[in-house]
């Protein structure tokens, strides 16, 4: 069980003694932003609009499928973008393109899965430093007239045209309202008051003032449909898997949505989770009785070159409820690749 399940989602006697920390914590951000505002800090600007996309909180929170959303309706408008995010922590290095031949362990699970959905049309390149990698993909990709960085809420070395914040208000990941330490949100919830687009996944469970933030966009996360691995094109509902023998995997990241998934769809599974940032090996999926290995999208991709035919992934897709977001975004597109001219 995750740390948010056990810790982030209450109150107890130990978050009054964090709560100051949390409170060092949002001081130090607004001291950092007021440092590059006033170019006590060197910041750099690109010469095409850089769009940040994050959680408000520690978990993913719907940021990567709403992603997906972005490039495709970037792609659609006739732009073409191009995608930053930090390499693994544990294996920092210099700019390089992600593709389906770079190893998910050493780039990031979340990283190699932007890669796998959108690297066809739309290059994706990591690196320890993102203004670096910036620079990198776009001398490589000189057509690219767009960035988007899926991870820099709080990377403030490139100026940033246009911030888009998703807030998933389920307990897992909103927890208990309160700033790391303390809680699992990154930013106070008084940054949403001047973020430029604000996009909302569920309900909030207990109340919470949104008269001051900006406009918000609801938006649904859909899964029901799976992929096999080895042939991406042979799509399933998983409800279709009710009379099988099914085996569920997920790492510590994902299974607490996965599983939950599953067990609303009404099957008949057995699960199997692993720690955060597990590294699947072929005994972790090695199943031979199992007629069908369900995986999250990213999980399973992590395990292509041992997978049987057995494994299938399941994807989340962004569903957009109103069109009027969209305009919104391409308008402020508009807007700053004018002031770039």
């Amino acid at each position: 069980m995750k740390l948010s399940e056990l810790y982030w989602h209450r109150i107890t006697p130990l978050h009054f003694v964090l709560w100051p920390l949390s409170v060092v914590y949002g001081l130090f951000l607004a001291l950092q932003k007021l440092c590059y505002w006033l170019d006590i800090l060197p910041s750099a600007k690109l010469p095409v609009p850089l769009i940040v996309v994050d959680s408000i909180s520690i978990e993913d929170g719907g940021k990567t499928p709403f992603t997906f959303w972005l490039v495709d309706t970037l792609l659609a408008q006739g732009y073409q973008p191009g995608i930053i995010t930090r390499d693994n922590p544990d294996n920092p290095g210099l700019p390089v393109a992600v593709t389906m031949s770079s190893d998910p362990n050493l780039v990031g699970g979340k990283t190699f899965l932007l890669a796998q959905r959108c690297g066809k049309s739309c290059p994706v390149w990591t690196g320890s430093d993102r203004t670096a990698v910036a620079q990198a993909l776009l001398k490589a990709h000189p057509a690219c007239n767009v960035i988007i960085c899926p991870d820099g809420l709080h990377y403030r070395r490139l100026e940033r045209d246009i911030e888009i914040l998703v807030v998933d208000f389920s307990e897992q990941s909103f927890g208990n309202g309160l700033v790391l330490p303390a809680g699992p949100l990154r930013t106070t919830l008084k940054h949403l008051n001047k973020t430029d687009i604000i996009v909302t996944h569920g309900k909030p469970n207990h109340p919470v003032n949104m008269d001051p933030w900006s406009k918000t966009y609801p938006m649904k996360l859909v899964n029901e449909m799976a992929y096999k691995l080895l042939d991406p094109e042979d799509h399933q509902l998983v409800m279709n898997f009710s009379n099988t023998r099914l085996h569920a995997i997920a790492d510590g990241d994902n299974a607490g949505w996965f599983f939950e998934f599953i067990q609303k769809t009404g099957l008949n599974a057995e699960f199997h989770s692993f720690g955060e940032n597990h590294r699947f090996v072929q005994q972790d999926i090695h199943f031979p009785a199992a007629d069908i290995i369900l995986m999250p999208e990213e999980n399973a991709l992590q395990c292509r070159d041992f997978a049987k035919d057995t494994l299938w992934a399941v994807p989340k897709e962004a569903w957009i409820i109103h069109s009027e977001l969209q305009a919104i975004l391409l308008k402020k597109l508009r807007d700053k690749s004018d002031s770039k001219t």
